[in-house]
């Protein structure tokens, strides 16, 4: 005899937020100014419990469908920052994305302002938080020009680990010399479980310089030839390659 498991329930703004609608904090923003009623209600919780399957949600009184899920990639030009809106009145991501035709997406983790280069964008928040978890190790590759000729025993140090100024241990999973100048020189590294201004703080801590850092891959998934400032849709194969290798993930190789 069959029975009837309890329906699922989450909050009210998370569930504006895996809607595709926008992120979990505008849509927090939303219910509290009382833009938002559940079941006919007006509802001023955002933890609010919701069930996805049976509730009826509506936002300015337009009732809330779920979305096509959009995965993108954008090459993201130095000297914007990946935030929805900058109290600083910066450029941010969502500057490139004027005058598309796109609902809501929000950036995968981030990029800081100098950086450059690969970033994911989608409306699959649950996709998007698994993407940037560090427990996820998923590889995240770099281009780093710096200002100075870095021997092979710096790269050996820079491979061994690097103690950062608070005295936390950085280190990174491959690094090895990619072009060298008469004054400068290009470094690959890749990272799998990255913190904050990693690479910048691994190379302050050895005193050197970093003139560019672009991040060229995140998993199999690479840049390539895309334009500065331009975005396009991961491919389906892109997708799934990004999906296998969350899978394959994890602590002893066990799913996440």
């Amino acid at each position: 005899m069959e029975t009837n498991k309890p329906t699922r329930k989450i909050g009210l703004a998370r569930a504006l937020s895996k809607l595709g609608y926008c992120s979990r904090s505008r849509a927090a923003e939303l219910i509290r100014a009382g833009q938002v009623r559940l079941n006919g209600k007006l509802q001023r919780d955002p933890e609010a419990a919701v069930s996805e399957k049976h509730d009826r949600i509506e936002v300015n009184g337009k009732a809330v469908e779920t979305r096509d899920k959009i995965y993108l990639m954008l090459n993201k030009p130095r000297g914007v920052v990946t935030t929805a809106s900058d109290e600083k009145g910066r450029e941010t991501v969502y500057t490139t994305l004027r005058g598309s035709s796109l609902p809501w997406v929000a950036p995968v983790g981030r990029l800081d302002k100098a950086s450059e280069g690969l970033l994911l964008l989608t409306n699959d928040s649950e996709w998007g938080a698994r993407i940037a978890a560090p427990e996820t190790h998923l590889d995240k590759t770099y281009h780093v020009q710096v200002g100075t000729l870095v021997s092979e025993q710096d790269v050996q140090a820079l491979a061994l680990g690097v103690k950062g100024k608070n005295g936390e241990v950085l280190q990174v999973k491959y690094v090895r010399r990619l072009r060298v100048g008469q004054k400068n020189c290009w470094l690959e590294i890749v990272l799998d479980e990255g913190k904050n201004r990693q690479i910048r703080r691994m190379m302050e801590s050895m005193e050197v310089e970093v003139l560019r850092l672009v991040r060229v891959a995140v998993g199999t998934v690479q840049l390539g030839d895309l334009a500065k400032g331009a975005h396009r849709s991961l491919t389906k194969a892109e997708k799934e390659m990004l999906d296998g290798e969350m899978l394959g993930s994890g602590p002893r190789g066990k799913t996440s």
